[in-house]
């Protein structure tokens, strides 16, 4: 769609044009509203055979790339024999899949969560919390299971990185152009656009409901940048965790309330309730209202159905890492659900508390999900139990290992992870029935059938396709960043195709601990230069524009990678986001990963290398230590030696230096064809 702007009346009135593409090419335009095409390799390979460049250029966004389609292109298109029939076996494929009829005997589940990673072009998400919720309604979508989402629609979303040539990381704000997104507008039965408000510090907020499809399944988007607003309120959806305390809370009174609200307007009611983190938990509050309002249940017998069909899924190992919010801002934003709830204040804000009388204490968001949710579960085994110790204190009376928090080990998309050439080759070894029983085993036993060397090869051709991405973009962001010639043609000649190469991508957060691996560098150099043995760490992430100690471990990285002795052994990828991710996943040798324990909750970016043949080497910590045995990977233990953080830094280090040396790169250098040093 294109929009435009024209006078009425003397005032500007918004107006939706909908590109006219030749009827040959119409199922293009079903395809690009609908995110089943990314996911689907045909598809993706559909859109990115119309203009290769133009397609990357655009951020692989299809709608975009057919709003820059010339007349003469779609003829060319159209006159194409092998791509109308791709088009019309991609356009069948989807039309397949979307007529299957749905299940709706399991009830309704709403899934409320502050972002969602669904796909590059789509700016609703920040990082691994945002891309698991992308994948999990991917997977809701190909189980055909009812399930809706709910979400807020933000103009800019989380920041794009770009480095300076002294290594800080800038933040850059992009506004999307909502209508070459794949969202629609949400009406009801008169065909006027549904909104609903919120009350927010005496103010009435507005919101416009938008639709995205993802496959079979709806993430609704709530939208405030309307000009029912004020500047301050419409700016409430702008930005992905931007602004301060406040300006959290009034996003997550949106989220919670106001996506209940809307819910309620499309007529919606939901048998179960899901959130994902604590950010929407508010919701529970105007669950309980509309108990008490339309149902005229007392307050304890309300919160008990509300409880009963709840359940909270939380991501954070520490206690800092949860919002929370003081009591007299609070009040501000809350205090008209006493009268509504017919509870005082007091009873209200001791949802949120451990201590109930302590007026000092925050109001916890994850307190209150847990007091209005039966249900209650980390994201990993070690999580699940370090979630318990966490939220003890609730339940004082009981042993933590007795408290009703368990844990659902988080899971990755297969096919929106999975190399193209991976799928052919599970598809081809496993057999018919493979992608619809992911978990049976016994598919998964038949990898044992294929030749060392077949797979070798692929993961040849996966690290070469990355290497070749690397140089490109080296060469793109070194130039902009004004460095010297010289230095670009140094940095990229070094980069060799037979070298091991190890990667390391993901928030940059402190206890993620992205230097470690420089505690020494004098070993690192001697690791990384050896001309027999090479190695090569590809490093990339995004540091929280607050989080300053993120920030300069970014800058303390991106400063070594200029060190002569680490130029193009030490390559720092800036703005790092889900295509890269893919690239990176699918084509280096080794996923490295090393956070303070216990405090990765479970770390999905280790689950997509694997995936693709990648071997990991991380700290028994989140998911690895489930996953990980030996001979498939190597493992710093979970236990730490020492209470002083810096000596057992040190000894992580250390045993990251030996175990390289002793045993991943001499595996690595005995099992790889010799190929030219300077190949490539």
């Amino acid at each position: 769609m294109l929009g435009n702007l024209t006078e009425n009346g003397g005032k500007l009135k918004r107006i939706f044009i909908e590109p006219k593409l030749p009827a040959g090419l119409s199922p293009l335009h079903e395809l690009a509203t609908n995110l089943w095409w990314s996911w689907n390799h045909e598809a993706i390979e559909l859109f990115h055979s119309i203009d290769p460049e133009l397609f990357v250029d655009v951020n692989y966004n299809p709608l975009a790339l057919l709003d820059e389609l010339s007349m003469e292109k779609a003829q060319a298109l159209l006159d194409d024999g092998t791509f109308t029939r791709k088009l019309k076996s991609v356009h069948s494929a989807f039309k397949k899949y979307i007529d299957e009829p749905k299940d709706d005997s399991q009830g309704q589940i709403a899934y409320f969560c502050m972002e969602y990673g669904l796909h590059q072009s789509l700016r609703l998400y920040s990082g691994g919390l945002g891309v698991l919720a992308g994948d999990y309604l991917k997977e809701i979508s190909d189980r055909n299971v009812n399930v809706v989402a709910v979400g807020l629609l933000y103009r800019y979303g989380y920041f794009q990185q770009s480095i300076s040539l002294h290594g800080e990381q800038i933040h850059q704000l992009e506004a999307a152009k909502f209508t070459q997104l794949p969202i629609l507008p949400v009406r009801d039965a008169q065909g006027t656009w549904i909104k609903v408000y919120v009350n927010l510090s005496g103010r009435t907020v507005w919101a416009k409901v938008w639709e995205l499809r993802v496959g079979r399944m709806s993430l609704y988007l709530l939208d405030t940048d309307i000009d029912d607003n004020n500047w301050e309120d419409r700016s409430l959806t702008h930005q992905l965790y931007g602004g301060d305390n406040e300006h959290r809370l009034r996003q997550e009174v949106l989220l919670g309330i106001g996506g209940v609200r809307a819910l309620k307007a499309m007529k919606m009611e939901p048998d179960l309730y899901h959130l994902n983190e604590g950010h929407a938990a508010f919701l529970g509050l105007e669950r309980l209202a509309n108990y008490l309002r339309d149902k005229h249940m007392p307050f304890d017998q309300a919160l008990e159905i509300v409880r009963g069909t709840q359940l909270f899924t939380t991501h954070t190992p520490v206690p800092a890492g949860h919002d929370s919010f003081p009591e007299s801002l609070l009040r501000d934003y809350l205090f008209e659900f006493t009268n509504t709830l017919g509870i005082s204040w007091e009873q209200l804000v001791a949802l949120g508390r451990i201590h109930p009388g302590d007026s000092n204490e925050l109001f916890s968001m994850s307190h209150l999900a847990i007091r209005t949710s039966l249900e209650v579960n980390g994201v990993s085994r070690l999580h699940g139990e370090v979630s318990q110790k966490m939220f003890n204190d609730l339940y004082p009376e009981y042993n933590y290992a007795e408290l009703y928090v368990g844990y659902v080990t988080n899971g990755v998309h297969f096919p929106t992870w999975v190399a193209s050439e991976w799928l052919d080759l599970y598809q081809e070894t496993f057999g018919k029935g493979f992608l619809s029983d992911q978990t049976n085993h016994k598919f998964w036993s038949k990898i044992q059938d294929v030749p060392a060397q077949r797979i070798m090869d692929l993961r040849q051709q996966l690290k070469k396709r990355l290497l070749d991405w690397v140089r490109q973009q080296l060469q793109t962001d070194l130039t902009r960043r004004g460095e010297n010639p010289r230095t670009i043609f140094e940095i990229i000649k070094a980069i060799r195709e037979d070298a091991l190469v190890i990667g390391f991508a993901r928030r940059f957060a402190t206890y993620k601990r992205a230097t470690l691996l420089f505690s020494n560098e004098k070993r690192l150099a001697d690791i990384v230069n050896n001309t027999d043995r090479p190695v090569i760490f590809l490093f990339a992430g995004k540091a929280h524009p607050a989080d300053k100690g993120g920030q300069e471990y970014i800058q303390f990285i991106y400063n070594t990678t200029t060190n002569p002795d680490f130029k193009g052994k030490v390559i720092f990828l800036e703005n790092y986001g889900m295509e890269m991710a893919k690239l990176l996943t699918q084509g280096v040798d080794i996923w490295l990963n090393n956070p303070t324990r216990p405090k990765e909750a479970s770390g999905t970016s280790g689950m997509k290398a694997v995936m693709n043949g990648v071997m990991n080497f991380s700290v028994l910590d989140g998911w690895w230590c489930e996953g990980y045995k030996p001979g498939a990977g190597w493992a710093l233990p979970e236990e730490e030696t020492y209470p002083d953080p810096a000596l057992q830094n040190e000894l992580d280090a250390e045993t990251i230096y030996n175990i390289l040396e002793s045993d991943i790169i001499p595996s690595f250098t005995n099992a790889t064809p010799k190929v030219s040093a300077n190949a490539g």
